[in-house]
């Protein structure tokens, strides 16, 4: 490769890198809707598509059905004294009878009954409703959610000591389909991919011909400062 012709390569791939970092720079400007920067743009726009396709609360309520005879008599450990008294007084409004002390929960009980508020405080907080979650038990949404993840996870524990395999089960997976959705997506709006796929394909396209442009730039950069890959 004579010189001109490295230099033609290393001037293309400065302008390249150029280019990308100018679009760079424009990405993490707050211009997008919402003045939000692209990045969180899009973020926000996958969020609110997979939403929609994350909502498995009714199929949990469905579920459900298949213990209504079951019954619970645990101790378990949250983890502080004041997470204990919250996650007491939640049974407690559910129909169980509990009592917190220190960190330490014993309640006894209806399952069904137990998981049906649960999964009612899930669905309230999957669809943007927080207000009547605090309402009902005097602290935040996202906080009666997480007590009763964490409580969820000490009885699969327990419930599996017990070889109540079939009930560990149904709240383990209760955890990861109905409680993590409505903690993780609350405040987001759900919407539909198929209204929106004309921007999901600009925003793959761009993401894939933007990755390209990047890795063109460094080739012929490298190639024309004489820097290869491969056999002189």
């Amino acid at each position: 490769m004579t010189n001109n012709e490295e230099a033609k390569l290393k001037k293309r791939g400065i302008m390249m890198l150029l280019v990308f970092l100018v679009i760079l720079g424009v990405l993490f400007s707050p211009i997008f809707p919402g003045k939000l920067h692209g990045l969180d743009y899009i973020d926000n726009l996958f969020n609110t598509i997979s939403k929609g396709s994350s909502d498995f609360i009714s199929l949990q309520i469905e579920e459900n059905k298949a213990f209504t005879e079951s019954t619970l008599d645990q101790e378990i450990n949250m983890h502080t004294d004041g997470q204990a008294e919250q996650f007491a007084h939640q049974l407690t409004a559910s129909g169980l009878t509990a009592f917190a002390s220190g960190t330490t929960v014993t309640l006894t009980g209806s399952m069904a009954e137990m998981v049906a508020s649960s999964l009612a405080d899930s669905r309230t907080m999957f669809d943007n409703n927080g207000s009547v979650v605090e309402e009902k038990y005097g602290f935040s949404g996202r906080e009666a959610l997480y007590n009763w993840w964490t409580g969820y996870a000490k009885m699969v524990n327990n419930l599996n000591s017990k070889k109540k395999f079939k009930e560990a089960k149904f709240l383990g997976n209760l955890k990861k389909r109905a409680l993590e959705p409505a903690y993780n997506y609350y405040g987001i709006e759900a919407r539909s991919w198929k209204a929106n796929i004309m921007m999901i394909s600009l925003a793959l396209a761009f993401y894939v011909f933007y990755t390209v442009w990047y890795g063109f730039g460094i080739l012929y950069l490298f190639e024309g400062i004489g820097l290869k890959i491969g056999d002189h």
